[in-house]
Parts: C-alpha cells; sequence; structure tokens
C-alpha cells in the first residue's frame, strides 16, 4: 500500500478514510479523498491507541495494522476462555458469522494458541470509492475469509503483472461467467460484481433468498465463474491510482497522440493502448476498418483494436478461460445506457432473445442491437460466433463515462435481477 501523509489525494486516500471510518476514528469529515487535518487526527489516534508512533503518516505499520479494517475481518490467537460467543462480543461480530468463517473448528473445543477468523460487523464491498485494484485484493481476500467455500484463482497476469483475480462460487454442473472492466473507465462494474458476490455469499452461507430466489439452489445447481476486473492496469490509470512510473509516462505520449479524450478519465484501453473489447476474433478486420477509419490507428485511450485478435494478455487470458469451460451463458458488464447487446451478426441463438426479454423484466433496461461502430470484435460477439451460447453486454447507468458513485445503488439494483435469474437458466 502507499505511504499516505497530509497534502496527499486521490483513490488511495479515500480508502484510508474508509478503514479509519470503519475503525471508529474519522470523526470529523467525511470519506473526500482530501488528506487532510481530520484524516491526519484521526490516523494519530488510530496511532496512540495501537502503540504506533502518532506520526499523522499512514505507513506500513499503520496500515498493517489498519489491515482489518480493509478487509473486514480479523485473525485471532486463541486465548485461554475464548468462546466463539466471546469473539462475537468483542469484536462485534455473531456466533454464525464465526461458525462460518471457520468451518473446520470445534467451538466446543476450540484449541488455545490456534487461529479463529473473526468476520467485522461491516460489509467488505465499499461502494462510495473509487473500486481500484488494490481495493479488489483486499475485497476478495475478505470475502474469501468470511465465506471460506468460495474458491479463488487467478485468471493470469495483466501487462504490467497484476493477477487477474478469478472466484468461483457454486457446485453446480452449469457453468456460466460474468465480467467487468474491459473499459477501465467502466470501473464502477467491478463493484456491481464484487458487491454481488458478497450478497450472494452471504445468501448462502446463510441460508437466505437472494431476489426472491432460494441462493442454496443456486450454488448447489451451478458454478459461477466471476472476472470483476479484467482490466487492472487501465482502471488504476483511470482511477488516477497510477501517476508515474514507466508505464504511466508510455500513457500519457498515447494520449498526447489524441488531445482530444480527457486523461485519465477518458482511458477505456489497458496500459499499452489496446482497447480490450476489440480485441477479439470475431470479424476483427472490420472492426479495424471502422475504427481505423475514425483515426484510431495506434495504440489510443480507446478504440484501437491492437496488432491483431488477442494480442492483449488480458483479452487472450479470458478467451482462454472460455475455451477451457463449458459456458452455458455470459456476461459482460459496461457503461452506459441502461441497454443490453444480445446478437452478434446474423447468428440465431437458441433462447437467446427469451432471456434477453426476461433481463428487460428484471431490470428495466432495453435490448437493443449493438450499433455497426461498435458492433465486431468484442468479447460477447466472440462467444456468440464461437460458442453458438448466449453471450449479453450489459450497458449500466447512463451519463458520462467514468458514472458518478452515485449512480451505484440505482445501478445494483437494476441489476441484482439479471445477476440473479441468470443463475436460474440452464443448459
Amino acid at each position: 500500500m502507499k505511504t499516505l501523509r497530509i497534502g496527499d489525494t486521490g483513490p488511495a486516500v479515500y480508502f484510508l478514510q474508509t478503514a479509519l471510518l470503519r475503525a471508529g476514528y474519522l470523526l470529523d469529515g467525511g470519506v473526500d479523498g482530501i488528506f487532510g487535518a481530520n484524516t491526519e487526527n484521526a490516523v494519530k489516534r488510530f496511532q496512540q491507541e495501537n502503540s504506533l508512533v502518532a506520526d499523522g503518516v499512514a505507513g506500513e505499520r499503520t496500515n498493517t495494522a489498519l489491515a482489518p479494517f480493509y478487509s473486514g475481518y480479523v485473525k485471532r490467537r486463541v486465548r485461554t476462555g475464548d468462546t466463539f460467543y466471546k469473539l462475537a462480543g468483542l469484536y462485534g461480530s455473531s456466533v454464525d458469522a464465526i461458525r462460518i468463517a471457520n468451518p473446520n473448528v470445534d467451538e466446543n473445543n476450540i484449541e488455545v494458541g490456534s487461529s479463529i477468523t473473526v468476520p467485522l460487523s461491516f460489509d467488505v464491498v465499499p461502494k462510495n470509492i473509487p473500486f481500484t485494484y488494490e481495493v479488489l485484493l483486499f475485497c476478495v481476500e475478505g470475502l474469501k475469509a468470511r465465506y471460506p467455500f468460495l474458491n479463488l484463482t487467478t485468471l493470469g497476469r495483466s501487462v504490467m503483472g497484476k493477477n487477474i483475480p478469478l472466484i468461483k462460487i457454486g457446485n453446480g454442473p452449469n457453468k456460466l461467467m460474468y465480467n467487468a472492466s474491459h473499459h477501465a473507465n467502466e470501473w464502477i462494474t467491478s463493484i456491481v460484481l464484487t458487491a454481488f458476490l458478497e450478497e450472494y455469499s452471504s445468501a448462502v452461507a446463510f441460508n437466505r433468498r437472494i431476489f426472491r430466489v432460494d441462493a442454496k439452489r443456486l450454488f448447489e445447481n451451478t458454478t459461477l465463474f466471476l472476472v470483476p476486473m479484467l482490466n487492472p492496469d487501465g482502471v488504476d490509470l483511470a482511477t488516477g491510482y497510477l501517476t508515474s512510473g514507466d508505464y504511466y509516462t508510455r500513457a500519457v505520449e498515447i494520449s498526447n497522440n489524441y488531445p482530444n479524450i480527457s486523461f485519465p478519465t477518458g482511458w477505456k484501453a489497458n496500459i499499452e493502448g489496446t482497447d480490450l473489447n476489440l480485441n477479439y476474433p470475431a470479424l476483427w478486420e472490420r472492426a479495424k476498418a471502422i475504427k481505423f477509419a475514425q483515426g484510431f490507428v495506434t495504440p489510443a485511450p480507446r478504440d484501437y483494436v491492437g496488432s491483431s485478435p488477442f494480442s492483449a494478455p488480458e483479452s487472450r487470458l479470458l478467451g482462454e478461460l472460455t475455451k477451457n469451460n463449458d459456458f452455458y451463458l455470459t456476461l459482460s458488464y459496461h457503461t452506459q445506457g441502461k441497454i443490453i447487446y444480445w446478437k452478434f451478426a446474423d447468428i440465431e441463438v437458441e433462447n437467446a432473445e427469451k432471456i434477453v426479454k426476461l433481463y428487460e423484466a428484471v431490470s428495466g433496461y432495453t435490448a437493443e442491437i449493438t450499433p455497426e461502430s461498435s458492433g465486431y470484435a468484442g468479447y460477447k460477439d466472440w462467444f456468440i460466433q464461437t460458442f453458438r451460447r448466449p453471450g449479453y453486454t450489459i450497458e449500466c447507468g447512463r451519463g458520462v463515462n467514468p458514472l458518478p458513485l452515485s449512480q451505484f445503488n440505482d445501478i445494483y439494483e437494476a441489476n441484482r435481477g439479471i445477476l440473479t435469474v441468470s443463475l436460474l437458466l440452464e443448459q
């Protein structure tokens, strides 16, 4: 994590303030991404009460001490007299939450000196701050700790070497896959999928319903693959988290060739300037002709198709995941327009129209055909063309990208139905 001090601004400060607020130390001011006097005082109070040097600088030791409030759980070394009930009261948790997080621990015979995971009282996924790769990693770690039945692996590495998280939930025969943040400045979609993962996991663990559907039934019938942030390098650039280094310098050079696109908020591509959702072998040459005619002939903040299909590691990795699994359906999350794109070329996929009408009913979004200018070489296009299965692009919200976080609640409520009923469908 970055070392932060008074005067700093940006996504890392938002996350620090979130942790301080969760811990009960940010008493004045709000989570605004500005490290001012209120945040410095909160850091000092936290340091004083945790036997740290109270210098008001959030460095390595301070961030390590704050880790439970980033990830949402505590690792407790069991002491004599500890019980699940006692730990629940001590940390503001619940006995049931501790049981779920520790399925192999006999609560009537807890071994002194062993380690217990204690979930804290707040939701793991923050929904009101820029969602960087760092935030995603803490969320995934925290959800895995709370819900050990989650299968956490990696899709592979991005251009900058970041491990792209891949999460699986469910143990049923029907496989499907949701992905988000093909486009860097559409990072709000990563919050949508990660928040859904938390809601779904909680419903499974506590034997509840989600969108009026029994969650355990979904868990037992399906295996859901989630790629919540396909383009982590681009997201960190678009959110303002990445502000230095060779890759940043090269991105600035690329952006200077396209001065009409705002930087970094207009950045959609991966860090090398390839638009990932124009990098799939689905009439790629046609997409190239269209985008070249529009002037995107070199690496660009958006709309450059790459040197060849699957030339970008991120799109190639998602393609390999898809080839290696028998997905009956895929959802790709983008912004904006409150639109669902569901066809590619003249290919008629069985049940695709029936399913999209169901999506319209549960979301209020409108099914449309992708415009010619962006109707080729996308993931959805390639999935439909190659596997002849239903694939959809969901365009969330409405406005100018990146969409403001004030839209998140409306976006999430509109998409809970789509994300849930997709799990009811069978191959």
